[in-house]
């Protein structure tokens, strides 16, 4: 490995200072061999998206990461879209090869890859889904790719977790509930893994959490929160108490991030320094 030529990345998004994508790559990029691949921050506000996306060709950028809140907006300005970011209706990958631009999503690969390294299995299991918004998208789309038996979404808006549930129909068994309802709250009892999809709780809201009776969970539910910072929640905290096994947003960060290294470069990262560096910040942060 190693390249001297000049390769530049970036992530399109507004606000992008708080990104931890730029620290990332960065330690990615140096312990491949590439110190002269540039991974910038690229504040974007929304009117001005197609012209940044036609400066990705321009500046010859060999690719981009998307976050809030252009996912699902930038589809529109891309030449071709990966099967599963077309499902979900967002990207958050970008690579260009000779000015064609093809979006990709790899949220889905990094919250499977977290469940597997979780040794959770979601195959034919009732996941209950907490939120209705794009991060949920791509948390469904992910366990009906698997065969989850069943998914139930509790969210505020139960009109919004009922047409989230409709757009899916057609891939599993998908319903969605108030999550204040005595339905929802039913479903619990028979879940075997809980995901929060919300940011209630993410810094500096720490004393936020979902409105969700964790006493109705069966005994050995996994609780898993995608928020990384900080980097137990006030929901994983009271789940831990109680004895429920968690998981935190983390190793799902640092795996979308292992894919869409690959498929910028073709090639897979130093993973362990990719972690070691994110771990690193949020300690600093805390």
């Amino acid at each position: 490995m190693g390249s001297s030529e000049i390769k530049n990345f970036g992530i399109l998004g507004y606000p992008v200072g708080h990104s931890l994508s730029p620290h990332m790559y960065r330690a990615a990029f140096d312990a491949a061999g590439y110190p002269n691949y540039n991974y910038i921050s690229l504040p974007v506000q929304s009117g001005k998206l197609y012209f940044a996306v036609e400066g990705l060709k321009g500046l010859e950028f060999r690719g981009a990461n998307v976050t809030i809140p252009h996912k699902t907006m930038v589809l529109n300005f891309l030449d071709g879209v990966d099967a599963d970011a077309l499902i979900i209706g967002a990207v958050n990958t970008i690579v260009n090869d000779g000015g064609i631009l093809t979006g990709y999503n790899t949220d889905v690969y990094g919250f499977l890859a977290s469940l597997k390294e979780a040794d959770f299995l979601p195959e034919d299991s009732h996941a209950v889904i907490l939120g209705a918004g794009g991060a949920a998208r791509a948390v469904l789309w992910g366990l009906c790719k698997k065969r989850a038996e069943f998914v139930t979404i509790g969210a505020r808006n139960p009109q919004k977790a009922q047409k989230l549930a409709n757009d899916f129909l057609s891939y599993g068994q998908v319903e969605g509930f108030d999550w204040h309802s005595d339905e929802f709250k039913e479903m619990l009892q028979s879940a075997d893994i809980l995901i929060n999809t919300t940011p209630l709780g993410m810094y500096p809201n720490v004393d936020d959490m979902p409105p969700v009776d964790l006493k109705l969970l069966p005994e050995g539910v996994l609780v898993y929160d995608i928020i990384y910072n900080p980097a137990e929640t006030k929901l994983l905290r009271t789940a831990r108490e109680m004895g429920f096994p968690t998981l935190n947003g983390l190793p799902m960060l640092l795996l979308q991030g292992v894919e869409s290294y690959r498929l910028f470069t073709g090639e897979f990262p130093d993973t362990d320094i990719m972690a070691q560096t994110l771990e690193k910040i949020l300690a600093a942060n805390d």
